[in-house]
């Protein structure tokens, strides 16, 4: 797989990830034996970048990736994970902080679940609005100087406080969610990496599984699964965008590729500073997305997807009330 730079800082992965999220929490039933057979599969294919975070299961993803990467060489994957959102008793209740403590303690906690010396991508997973964000980079930058990280991201974080924090020390990624469904960065956040020298991480590249075609009603989700209560899922939201999935659908079969591909490879042009990271727990569906790294879109391809997918297409917002608070504006 072709390489790809994240930021100017000599960070380089693969041009496709893999989001780990779903091997453990929101996405319904899990199999640990399966996720753990698609993460090697993703290293045999040239995948280096691996997605996680300390708020999913809470814990358990970490410790999974742990599992699934013991005994690998350390120079064979690249770990990311994330800090800052406090998830309490109430799986619908989120919270926020950034304060330099709470960063240093959820470092150490991450590197002992993962049984690693260092982090290679850590990640301010919110952005605290009660503490200024150079507090926390400022703290997050010790633990680079301490060897315990190697490089730092922000996920979800405006243009505006972007700025600020690469002012107090380089930022080597900002992880966004980018898709057909959901363009928003290019209204700002993505002039403003390339601006910095950001590189730009893709999360939810197949608008969480709905572009795929996989879904063609909620009925298609397990009862535990996360989507029911997002409103992009919701009836009559849920009907308006599954007709512009379908539409996805008929342009890849006259492409020659699935509605994955097609999705996938219109993140991957973008620009050459965006790695999509799409989430999957199953070997088949990792290997299918891989493919889009192959795909060569045409002109007309690309021009009839802008055409259907201009920016705010997408019926719902991408999150409900709770978890839209979170997000830094």
């Amino acid at each position: 797989m072709h390489k790809r730079r994240l930021g100017s800082q000599g960070l380089e992965v693969g041009a496709v990830g893999l989001g780990c999220m779903g091997m453990s929490d929101f996405y319904g039933p899990r199999d640990e034996a399966e996720s753990i057979a698609t993460i090697h599969r993703a290293l045999e294919l040239g995948v280096t970048l691996l997605d996680t975070a300390d708020v999913y299961g809470p814990h358990t993803n970490e410790e999974l990736l742990a599992r699934a990467l013991k005994g690998r060489p350390r120079d064979s994957f690249v770990l990311a994970t994330k800090f800052g959102m406090v998830r309490g008793s109430d799986p619908g209740t989120r919270g926020v902080s950034g304060r330099p403590e709470y960063v240093r303690a959820c470092c150490d906690a991450s590197l002992k679940r993962l049984g690693l010396d260092t982090i290679d991508l850590y990640y301010q997973h919110r952005v605290d609005p009660k503490t200024p964000i150079e507090e926390t980079v400022g703290a997050m930058a010790e633990l680079l100087r301490a060897g315990k990280v190697r490089h730092l991201g922000l996920s979800e974080a405006s243009p505006a406080t972007l700025r600020r924090a690469h002012a107090v020390h380089p930022i080597s990624a900002l992880q966004s969610e980018l898709s057909l469904w959901t363009r928003e960065p290019e209204t700002g956040a993505l002039a403003a990496c390339r601006a910095l020298g950001v590189g730009f991480v893709a999360y939810s590249p197949l608008g969480r599984g709905f572009l795929t075609g996989r879904f063609q009603s909620p009925r298609d989700l397990s009862s535990d699964d996360w989507r029911h209560s997002s409103p992009r899922f919701q009836p009559g939201n849920f009907e308006a965008n599954l007709a512009l999935a379908k539409q996805v659908g008929e342009l890849a079969a006259k492409a020659g590729c699935t509605a994955s591909q097609l999705a996938l490879a219109w993140v991957l042009r973008r620009g050459d500073d965006v790695v999509p990271i799409p989430g999957t727990k199953r070997v088949r569906y990792l290997e299918e997305n891989l493919r889009a790294a192959e795909l060569r879109l045409s002109d007309a391809d690309l021009s009839r997807l802008d055409e259907l997918f201009p920016i705010g297409a997408a019926r719902g917002e991408r999150y409900g009330e709770n978890a839209s608070a979170l997000i830094d504006r």
